[in-house]
Protein backbone atom coordinates (compact mmCIF):
# COMPACT_ATOMS: atom_id res chain seq x y z
CA UNK A 1 0.00 0.00 0.00
CA UNK A 2 1.38 3.63 -1.21
CA UNK A 3 1.82 6.02 1.81
CA UNK A 4 -1.41 8.30 2.02
CA UNK A 5 -0.71 11.33 1.52
CA UNK A 6 -2.50 14.49 3.79
CA UNK A 7 -3.31 17.20 1.28
CA UNK A 8 -4.72 20.47 2.78
CA UNK A 9 -6.63 23.37 1.52
CA UNK A 10 -5.08 27.03 1.68
CA UNK A 11 -7.40 29.46 0.37
CA UNK A 12 -5.11 32.03 0.77
CA UNK A 13 -0.82 32.79 2.32
CA UNK A 14 -1.98 31.96 6.27
CA UNK A 15 -3.79 29.24 5.63
CA UNK A 16 -0.91 27.51 3.17
CA UNK A 17 1.39 28.73 6.13
CA UNK A 18 -0.80 26.75 8.73
CA UNK A 19 -0.47 23.42 6.37
CA UNK A 20 2.69 23.51 5.52
CA UNK A 21 3.74 24.07 9.31
CA UNK A 22 1.23 21.61 10.60
CA UNK A 23 2.44 19.01 8.18
CA UNK A 24 0.64 18.69 5.52
CA UNK A 25 2.51 16.61 2.49
CA UNK A 26 0.87 18.71 0.13
CA UNK A 27 -1.71 21.23 -0.32
CA UNK A 28 -4.23 22.30 -2.86
CA UNK A 29 -4.96 25.99 -3.69
CA UNK A 30 -7.04 28.30 -6.46
CA UNK A 31 -5.37 31.05 -8.55
CA UNK A 32 -6.85 33.96 -9.50
CA UNK A 33 -7.53 32.80 -13.02
CA UNK A 34 -10.30 29.49 -13.81
CA UNK A 35 -10.83 28.69 -10.38
CA UNK A 36 -14.02 27.43 -9.53
CA UNK A 37 -13.99 29.47 -5.84
CA UNK A 38 -13.54 32.84 -7.63
CA UNK A 39 -15.11 34.85 -4.67
CA UNK A 40 -12.55 33.40 -2.34
CA UNK A 41 -9.02 34.49 -1.21
CA UNK A 42 -7.17 33.24 -4.16
CA UNK A 43 -3.07 33.53 -5.09
CA UNK A 44 -2.72 36.33 -8.19
CA UNK A 45 0.92 35.57 -9.95
CA UNK A 46 3.25 36.54 -7.52
CA UNK A 47 1.86 35.08 -4.50
CA UNK A 48 1.51 31.84 -6.24
CA UNK A 49 5.01 32.00 -6.70
CA UNK A 50 5.73 33.09 -3.24
CA UNK A 51 3.52 30.10 -2.00
CA UNK A 52 5.06 27.38 -3.91
CA UNK A 53 8.90 28.57 -3.23
CA UNK A 54 7.54 28.80 0.74
CA UNK A 55 6.15 24.88 0.27
CA UNK A 56 9.05 23.63 -1.59
CA UNK A 57 11.75 24.65 0.42
CA UNK A 58 9.53 22.97 2.97
CA UNK A 59 9.12 19.32 1.17
CA UNK A 60 5.49 20.07 0.67
CA UNK A 61 3.75 19.73 -3.02
CA UNK A 62 1.67 22.37 -4.59
CA UNK A 63 -1.53 21.64 -6.51
CA UNK A 64 -3.28 24.60 -8.27
CA UNK A 65 -7.02 24.29 -9.00
CA UNK A 66 -8.19 25.32 -12.53
CA UNK A 67 -11.06 23.47 -11.91
CA UNK A 68 -14.13 25.14 -14.59
CA UNK A 69 -16.12 24.16 -17.06
CA UNK A 70 -14.08 26.24 -19.99
CA UNK A 71 -15.77 27.71 -23.25
CA UNK A 72 -13.92 27.59 -26.40
CA UNK A 73 -13.00 31.25 -26.33
CA UNK A 74 -11.67 30.55 -22.57
CA UNK A 75 -9.57 27.64 -23.65
CA UNK A 76 -6.07 28.94 -25.31
CA UNK A 77 -5.97 31.33 -22.30
CA UNK A 78 -6.57 28.29 -20.30
CA UNK A 79 -3.66 26.23 -21.56
CA UNK A 80 -1.30 29.61 -21.68
CA UNK A 81 -2.16 29.75 -17.78
CA UNK A 82 -1.30 25.80 -17.05
CA UNK A 83 2.21 26.85 -19.09
CA UNK A 84 2.80 29.55 -16.17
CA UNK A 85 2.02 26.84 -13.37
CA UNK A 86 3.97 24.56 -15.25
CA UNK A 87 6.97 27.34 -15.37
CA UNK A 88 6.92 28.41 -11.75
CA UNK A 89 6.78 24.89 -10.94
CA UNK A 90 3.76 23.60 -9.27
CA UNK A 91 3.35 19.96 -8.44
CA UNK A 92 0.02 19.00 -10.02
CA UNK A 93 -2.74 21.24 -12.17
CA UNK A 94 -6.75 19.95 -10.50
CA UNK A 95 -8.33 20.10 -13.62
CA UNK A 96 -12.69 19.53 -14.15
CA UNK A 97 -12.61 20.27 -18.34
CA UNK A 98 -11.96 17.32 -20.16
CA UNK A 99 -10.65 19.30 -23.11
CA UNK A 100 -8.09 21.30 -20.82
CA UNK A 101 -6.98 17.65 -18.85
CA UNK A 102 -6.28 16.29 -22.97
CA UNK A 103 -4.50 19.41 -24.08
CA UNK A 104 -1.80 20.28 -20.75
CA UNK A 105 -1.32 16.49 -20.40
CA UNK A 106 0.12 16.69 -24.12
CA UNK A 107 1.57 20.07 -23.70
CA UNK A 108 3.11 19.28 -20.38
CA UNK A 109 3.61 15.63 -20.09
CA UNK A 110 5.61 16.03 -17.06
CA UNK A 111 2.84 18.23 -15.43
CA UNK A 112 0.77 15.76 -13.50
CA UNK A 113 -3.38 16.99 -14.29
CA UNK A 114 -5.69 15.41 -11.59
CA UNK A 115 -9.30 15.10 -12.05
CA UNK A 116 -11.55 16.97 -9.80
CA UNK A 117 -14.01 15.93 -7.73
CA UNK A 118 -16.46 17.69 -10.18
CA UNK A 119 -15.69 15.44 -12.60
CA UNK A 120 -17.90 12.96 -10.95
CA UNK A 121 -15.77 9.92 -11.39
CA UNK A 122 -18.09 7.21 -9.38
CA UNK A 123 -16.08 3.79 -11.05
CA UNK A 124 -13.52 2.24 -12.35
CA UNK A 125 -14.33 2.38 -16.12
CA UNK A 126 -14.62 6.55 -15.30
CA UNK A 127 -10.88 6.36 -13.65
CA UNK A 128 -9.66 4.47 -16.77
CA UNK A 129 -10.59 6.73 -18.91
CA UNK A 130 -9.29 9.58 -17.88
CA UNK A 131 -6.00 8.14 -17.12
CA UNK A 132 -6.59 7.21 -21.07
CA UNK A 133 -6.35 11.16 -21.32
CA UNK A 134 -3.96 12.08 -19.46
CA UNK A 135 -5.09 12.15 -15.95
CA UNK A 136 -2.42 10.87 -13.23
CA UNK A 137 -4.69 10.82 -10.24
CA UNK A 138 -8.94 11.02 -9.85
CA UNK A 139 -10.37 12.93 -7.08
CA UNK A 140 -13.22 10.58 -6.46
CA UNK A 141 -16.52 11.56 -6.06
CA UNK A 142 -17.62 12.39 -2.52
CA UNK A 143 -20.39 10.40 -2.20
CA UNK A 144 -18.54 6.79 -2.55
CA UNK A 145 -18.63 4.48 0.50
CA UNK A 146 -14.85 3.01 1.51
CA UNK A 147 -16.09 -0.32 -0.60
CA UNK A 148 -16.45 1.60 -3.56
CA UNK A 149 -13.07 3.27 -3.09
CA UNK A 150 -11.38 0.30 -2.52
CA UNK A 151 -12.86 -1.32 -5.34
CA UNK A 152 -12.04 1.16 -7.91
CA UNK A 153 -8.07 1.20 -6.97
CA UNK A 154 -7.98 -2.60 -6.98
CA UNK A 155 -9.39 -2.43 -10.46
CA UNK A 156 -7.19 0.48 -11.86
CA UNK A 157 -4.10 0.81 -10.14
CA UNK A 158 -4.47 4.62 -10.80
CA UNK A 159 -3.70 6.91 -8.07
CA UNK A 160 -6.87 8.16 -6.40
CA UNK A 161 -7.68 10.66 -3.44
CA UNK A 162 -10.92 11.28 -1.50
CA UNK A 163 -12.24 14.09 0.55
CA UNK A 164 -12.57 13.42 3.92
CA UNK A 165 -14.64 16.74 4.53
CA UNK A 166 -17.76 17.99 2.31
CA UNK A 167 -19.09 21.06 0.69
CA UNK A 168 -22.56 21.92 -0.39
CA UNK A 169 -22.52 19.56 -3.37
CA UNK A 170 -26.02 17.80 -3.20
CA UNK A 171 -26.80 14.67 -5.19
CA UNK A 172 -23.36 14.06 -6.95
CA UNK A 173 -20.17 15.70 -6.27
CA UNK A 174 -19.35 18.28 -8.97
CA UNK A 175 -23.13 18.81 -10.35
CA UNK A 176 -23.29 21.62 -7.58
CA UNK A 177 -26.77 22.55 -7.92
CA UNK A 178 -27.08 23.91 -4.27
CA UNK A 179 -24.92 26.49 -4.47
CA UNK A 180 -26.01 27.63 -7.70
CA UNK A 181 -29.65 27.57 -6.04
CA UNK A 182 -28.32 29.45 -2.69
CA UNK A 183 -25.93 31.92 -4.17
CA UNK A 184 -26.99 32.45 -8.03
CA UNK A 185 -23.70 31.13 -9.11
CA UNK A 186 -22.59 27.08 -9.81
CA UNK A 187 -19.38 25.83 -8.27
CA UNK A 188 -18.80 24.44 -12.08
CA UNK A 189 -17.88 28.32 -13.03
Amino acid sequence: MKKIELLAPAGNFEALAAAVESGADAVYLGGSKFNARAYADNFNGESLIKAVSYAHIRGVKVFVTVNILLSDRELAEALDYASFLYHIGVDAIIVQDIALLKLAANAFPDLPVHCSTQMTVHNSEGARYYADLGAKRIVLARELSLEEVRKVADNTGIDLEVFIHGALCVSYSGQCLMSSLIGGRSGNR
